[in-house]
């Protein structure tokens, strides 16, 4: 082997044994966790192999596991059904103040989650398996966010452990139905009588992961709209060319969709806007043809053509210029384009404003829950808000202030994805950091 090849070899096996050992180091042994982490993390798993997966998720399983849970922190608890099959229970967790005529404050988390792909994870997606390499549990909802029940939960005992009692009451929402949109769960919850009695000052949900050091904290959800648009046109041989072709001209509506997409895109891209801070327009299906025992009549131009886009956009866009843009540029009626256009909850608050929730000394919860950050050793990212939606929605609606907060740093975003996993040390950090927010916002008293 010529000297140069064995010397470019031995760099190699340097490295990797480099990164091989800096993984042992980075992450300590299970014998390093006291006893009561260790059975934090256990709590989790326990959690996390609760099968709450659409479509058929285990409301009644989560049940059993959480309220004894949190009857042995001495918590109050009750059960709430806004279904008459009584099948999707929303679990809310009560902790006194000890001056319950303040606004309280709300800490939600959502009991469902989304299907996984067994075939395609390392580890089955409900075992919540430990890789004791490297600390990662391996889960569906790992991230999303069955983390958040057991932080609040283990904030809670650490704080009634070192003698805290809140001044503020603090409850706990364990919500059904999050994942397809809510009406079940926490739409009709922020509804009712029950909520209303709650007298919420201030609700935190769930948020993101971060790549970096610095916590990710949302103060606003994307609009949700479905749009599709429909073409009609004179059919034709499939030979022969003529204008106005219902395919041509659901072809150029796309193309002018793109173009928008691609503006829009191309400021996430350059870093001028966060991926929450500008219109998504996707195509999710397209539509056309007419069908033969073998596929389509290749041989002729269908009169009608149909595509359908998934379509989001941040709460401070300006909805009747989007609409007039759908109208006069995406889908002109001179072109024989009709559109409908479903709206997937408000655009507005109850006082007709964006919802929002400011992020600056306007908003005094937000300078304590800031506070309560720096003080357990934190650092905030610049706001965001966030690209997709959450529960969040139907608080701000109501003009309550939701920020949505997850405590995990320096973490892939897995959400919905394959090999979903939050690292051990991560997860029990986050205990750390919510023992600091409970504490602050439930000694509030401006």
């Amino acid at each position: 082997m010529p000297p140069l090849r064995r010397r470019h070899r031995r760099r190699l096996l340097a490295a990797v044994v480099f990164l091989l050992l800096s993984a042992v180091v980075a992450h300590p042994a299970a014998g390093a966790f006291t006893e009561l982490e260790s059975a934090q993390i256990g709590r989790f798993q326990d959690y996390l192999r609760i099968r709450t997966a659409h479509p058929s998720p285990d409301y009644a399983g989560a049940a059993a596991f959480l309220l004894p849970y949190a009857a042995s922190l001495g918590l109050r608890a009750a059960t709430l059904h806004f279904t008459p099959c009584k099948s999707k229970p929303l679990l809310l967790l009560t902790w006194p103040g000890t001056d319950p005529s303040l606004p309280s404050l709300l800490l939600n988390s959502h009991l469902d989650s989304v299907p996984a792909e067994p075939q395609q994870w390392l580890h089955p997606p409900f075992a919540a398996h430990r890789d004791a390499a490297t600390g990662r549990v391996y889960a569906r909802g790992a991230q999303d966010d069955k983390c958040l029940p057991i932080q609040y939960l283990e904030a809670i005992r650490g704080l009634r452990d070192a003698g805290f009692a809140p001044t503020r009451t603090l409850h706990i929402s364990l919500v059904p139905d999050e994942e397809i949109g809510g009406a079940d769960g926490f739409e009709k919850f922020a509804q009712s009588e029950e909520f209303r009695d709650l007298n919420v000052g201030f609700m935190l949900d769930e948020g993101q992961a971060s790549l970096t050091d610095e916590f990710r904290v949302f103060y606003g959800d994307r609009l949700v709209w479905r749009l599709i648009v429909k073409a009609t046109g004179a059919p034709g041989h499939g030979s022969k060319l003529f204008d106005g072709a219902a395919v041509e001209n659901l072809m150029d509506c796309v193309e002018t969709i793109a173009r928008f997409r691609e503006a829009q895109f191309g400021m996430v891209k350059s870093g001028k806007r966060g991926p929450g801070e500008v219109v998504s327009v996707n195509p999710v299906y397209m539509k056309a043809g007419t069908p033969s025992p073998t596929g389509f009549v290749m041989n002729m131009q269908p009169s009608e053509a149909e595509v359908g886009f998934d379509f989001r956009l941040p709460p401070t866009e300006d909805v009747e210029h989007i609409i007039r843009r759908i109208k006069e540029e995406w889908a002109p009626a001179h072109k024989n384009l009709t559109y409908k256009l479903m709206q997937k909850g408000p655009t507005r608050d109850l006082a007709g404003r964006p919802m929002v929730t400011p992020t600056n000394a306007s908003n005094p919860w937000w300078s304590v829950f800031e506070q309560a950050i720096i003080s357990a050793g934190g650092k905030l990212a610049k706001p965001e808000i966030l690209s997709s939606t959450t529960d969040s929605r139907f608080i701000r609606q109501l003009g309550i202030p939701a920020l949505g907060f997850s405590p995990m740093t320096n973490t892939p975003i897995l959400l919905h994805d394959n090999n979903e996993f939050l690292e051990d040390k991560v997860f029990l950090r986050g205990i750390k950091v919510y023992e600091h927010i409970i504490r602050a916002l439930s000694s509030f008293k401006g």
